[in-house]
């Protein structure tokens, strides 16, 4: 028998990002980013098919919710009108959300020689305390270096092109990596 699929939408504070809580495991443990339709081709065929969807601009899939951020000036009724047939042939086909070999993580940036400890307690920190409530919104952090007291991250998902990142970034969470990290002054998106 068939499991039924429900999909649940949920707003972000990024008014170009929709949120949609699948229910079960997409990604174990991780999350995948999709920013073009070039970026899917060969690596996501549940993303390469949203991308099909008139609207969606780019693809972030978590580990049970995936983001899609549409194309201004068009509603959300839209996008879903073509989304939901684009799902429905996807999650019956048994095609895995991702294939092939993951690309190469971005090189660090910063200062390859600082301390070890200090960048485990920084991505320690960042997967322990900002990295759900970043998933809780559509989106995810990562840490891309550090150097000279400034923590570099990378913003996916809703966040990447939310209006209020400058702010989560600066109010939330350098603020909370200052408070727990001295060596740390400031925090910027990559």
């Amino acid at each position: 028998m068939e499991e039924e699929l429900t999909i649940r939408t949920e707003k972000t504070p990024n008014p170009q990002s929709l949120k949609y809580n699948v229910g079960r495991l997409l990604i174990p443990g991780g999350s995948a980013n999709f920013p073009t339709p070039e970026s899917a081709e060969e690596r996501s065929p549940l993303a390469r098919r949203m991308f099909r969807a008139k609207g969606v601009v780019a693809v972030f899939v978590g580990s049970d919710f995936f983001t899609i951020t549409r194309q201004e000036g068009l509603s959300w009724q839209e996008i879903n009108e073509a989304l939901v047939p684009v799902l429905e042939e996807f999650f019956k086909s048994g095609d895995p959300v991702l294939q092939g070999k993951a690309p190469a993580a971005a090189p660090m940036l910063g200062d390859s020689s600082a301390d070890p400890a200090l960048l485990a307690r920084i991505e320690e920190l960042l997967e322990e305390k900002v990295r759900p409530a970043v998933a809780q919104d559509g989106g995810d952090i990562v840490f891309r270096g550090f150097e000279n007291g400034i923590v570099y991250l990378e913003m996916h998902g809703a966040c990447s092109s939310c209006p209020s990142s400058t702010a989560t970034l600066k109010a939330g969470v350098e603020t909370m990596l200052r408070q727990y990290l001295p060596e740390v002054q400031e925090v910027q998106a990559v």
